[in-house]
């Protein structure tokens, strides 16, 4: 995921506000709506949407839009599969790529495939059942806080290498893959990387130079690292692409910076779930979520870049968080097939 925690914390950053939490159900707008045609959609607790876009939305299309928030990326799919019998909405967004094969493979989505998604989001897809569609990116990377090293003299790290040199011990904060969509993002980046039989060598250097590991990315990027608000005592940490453009000084320079050698591509995706109560309303608001409208809103909302073409982003992005263009994937079968192996593998060298 990209994680709820993520960018619910850097959209108060950006003065935006989340309602609704873990379980949550909140209602979006206020407009007349027919009662005959309504959607519940099931997200993570970071959905953020401009209110006049969803208002404009419920009016044009007479689709009532109910947000149930489930938690994180995790969390979200875990519910998903839970309820795939009784689902407990119509639609999802949030289920992102670290978990896209879990929701696949447990038939938690029926095909669709929006008219929208030729518009770049089809790009990104999770495979060729046509039943997920991409809404976001938001590529896990290390962040450093660039004035940290420059007050030390100390050059700034540039590859998932450098964080097992000696010179960064005791400085780096990750995000535990068990239980955290960046963590597990940054396990399979490094897998990504280093190859299956080079990461399990590679997570040894790391907890032998200190690396220091926290149930989430709240309390890694918030408590612990340098750059954030809470001025934390280690300058580099597992977060995102995005997350230097929250970071940007009075001056207009960014005070911290994404290691862009050390990026995973994260994407996050919506779909009408099976046994869905309205699905033909349902597909309009996948239709929705990939329009531009929706779209570009999301850099300013949730922290995230958008997965339809030629949507531009916020100015200050250009120079603090550009997309990645060389980010570690792993096939979704291969996460599948792998992901409760490599998390207990990483649990015996990390923590056992």
């Amino acid at each position: 995921m990209i994680a709820a925690a993520a960018a619910s914390a850097l959209a108060l950053v950006a003065g935006c506000s989340l309602s609704g939490g873990s379980g949550s159900s909140s209602s979006s707008g206020n407009s007349p709506q027919s009662t005959d045609h309504s959607v519940t959609l099931v997200t993570h607790d970071s959905f953020v949407v401009k209110q006049e876009v969803i208002d404009e939305f419920q009016r044009s299309s007479g689709i009532k839009v109910t947000v149930l928030k489930s938690g994180d990326a995790g969390a979200l799919t875990n519910k998903l599969v839970l309820t795939k019998g009784n689902p407990i909405g119509d639609a999802a967004y949030g289920v992102d790529s670290t978990f896209a094969s879990r929701a696949l493979g447990e038939g938690v989505f029926q095909e669709y495939q929006s008219p929208e998604g030729d518009k770049g989001p089809q790009r990104y897809a999770a495979d060729g059942s046509h039943k997920l569609s991409a809404v976001d990116v938001g590529d896990v990377c290390v962040n450093v806080d660039t004035g940290w090293f420059a007050a030390k003299n100390l050059p700034e790290p540039k590859t998932y290498q450098d964080l097992a040199d000696p010179k960064y011990r005791d400085l780096l904060v990750v995000e535990d893959p068990a239980t955290s969509s960046p963590g597990l993002a940054f396990l399979f980046g490094s897998i990504g990387k280093l190859g299956e039989s080079g990461w399990t060598d590679y997570w040894t250097k790391l907890k032998a130079n200190g690396v220091k590991v926290v149930s989430g990315w709240e309390e890694a990027y918030n408590q612990d690292f340098s750059g954030s608000a809470g001025k934390g005592p280690r300058p580099i940490v597992v977060s995102y692409a995005s997350s230097p453009a929250a970071e940007i000084g009075q001056d207009g320079t960014p005070r911290t910076k994404a290691l862009l050698d050390t990026c995973y591509r994260q994407v996050e995706y919506a779909g009408v779930l099976s046994g869905a109560k309205h699905v033909d309303d349902a597909k309009k608001v996948v239709d929705f979520l990939l329009s531009e409208k929706f779209q570009a809103q999301v850099a300013d909302q949730m922290y995230v870049y958008p997965a339809r073409e030629g949507v531009a982003l916020p100015e200050a992005w250009t120079k603090a968080a550009p997309l990645p263009k060389d980010s570690a994937a792993l096939p979704a079968d291969k996460i599948q097939a792998n992901r409760e192996h490599w998390v207990q593998q990483w649990r015996t060298l990390v923590q056992g």
